[in-house]
């Protein structure tokens, strides 16, 4: 008789991280990832330069996440990768990959989308973690997305509300090169944030109707704010550093905490999970956590290594799709734009 097991392959490659995991039904037996460090001098991800090193990176990674789990190819059940959302070029080179290793090893093909990945990374069967109940609410923020998704089901999603210009990451890492940190900027700011004073200057959050976001404002407010510092001051950012980063910490969780709040009043749903590069964010954490105390919500943080980009969560859609049979042909394509 046949095992029962589900061995999933899941590669992610949507922007500059190449990342391959497996899973064993909905435990993980290995998750891989190779951070590319080219980018770092740009101040930011070259697309172009991002598929070249995907290219050099995806079969070491596979074969890496493959031997760590202790299992041969043939035990594999199905392919799950990232279809998108994400750089076309990175997302191109996973998207073939799965495709030909799908075709040769003749199994099943499991598109995924990489949001709805953030959100149900939360069902990776973990230790001391709580699965959130259904219906609850996912805020999903990273470098490129800020979304309030209210989640019914693994494969019933809405997005409720939603960034209008900038993401947070964006926020977070264009507020740190404006201070002349090194990219990626964000856990830089978390992390003088934490020494700094939260309430030492002011900047006025957005108004923006119903449940949707905007950063841009707030990028501008910081930028002329520092120009106008510096100009009376030189050494304003070194001598204020961690209180100018603990300040726009501040303001941001308060934007997210706002809609959430208000989130959860529309709905009356109180179940909150987090999800996203920018969930590893200490100060978000924290807020969370508070709340459950402040206004008797249910929060779920996710463990750090599936808070970035990461194959382990594709793997999970990838097991959810399995069980309901939603395979893909070999005509799919990469879709940098992709709804959930």
């Amino acid at each position: 008789m046949a095992s029962q097991n589900i061995y999933i392959l899941a590669i992610e490659s949507s922007c500059d991280d190449t990342a391959a995991a497996v899973l064993k039904n909905d435990t993980l037996l290995s998750n891989i990832v190779a951070t590319q460090e080219v980018h770092q001098k740009f101040g930011g991800v070259v697309p172009e330069l991002a598929s070249r090193a995907h290219q050099q990176n995806i079969v070491p990674v596979i074969h890496q996440a493959i031997a760590e789990a202790n299992i041969d190819k043939k035990d594999i059940s199905a392919i799950a990768f990232t279809k998108g959302p994400g750089l076309m070029g990175s997302l191109l080179v996973g998207t073939s990959f799965a495709k030909s290793l799908a075709l040769g090893l003749n199994i099943p093909l499991i598109e995924v989308n990489h949001m709805q990945a953030h959100i149900l990374a939360h069902f990776i069967k973990e230790e001391n973690f709580d699965t959130p109940e259904f219906p609850f609410l996912a805020l999903t923020i990273s470098g490129g997305h800020t979304q309030i998704v209210k989640v019914d089901s693994h494969f019933e999603m809405e997005v409720i509300g939603q960034t209008i210009d900038d993401a947070v990451g964006e926020a977070f890492d264009k507020s740190a090169k404006i201070m002349g940190l090194p990219y990626p900027g964000g856990p830089l700011i978390d992390k003088y944030a934490q020494l700094g004073d939260p309430k030492a200057f002011k900047f006025t959050k957005p108004k923006v109707e119903g449940l949707n976001f905007s950063f841009s404002g707030l990028k501008t407010a910081v930028l002329y704010f520092i120009q106008k510092q510096v100009k009376e001051n030189p050494n304003f950012i070194e001598e204020n550093r961690n209180d100018i980063c603990a300040s726009i910490q501040y303001t941001i969780i308060n934007i997210l905490m706002d809609k959430l709040k208000l989130a959860v009043k529309q709905t009356g749903i109180n179940r909150i999970a987090i999800g996203g590069g920018v969930s590893a964010n200490s100060g978000i954490r924290k807020a969370l956590k508070e709340a459950e105390g402040k206004y008797g919500w249910k929060t779920y943080v996710p463990k750090f290594e599936y808070t970035t980009d990461n194959a382990a969560m594709i793997g999970i859609v990838g097991y959810y799709k399995y069980l309901a049979k939603e395979f893909s042909d070999l005509s799919v394509t990469a879709q940098p734009r992709y709804k959930i």
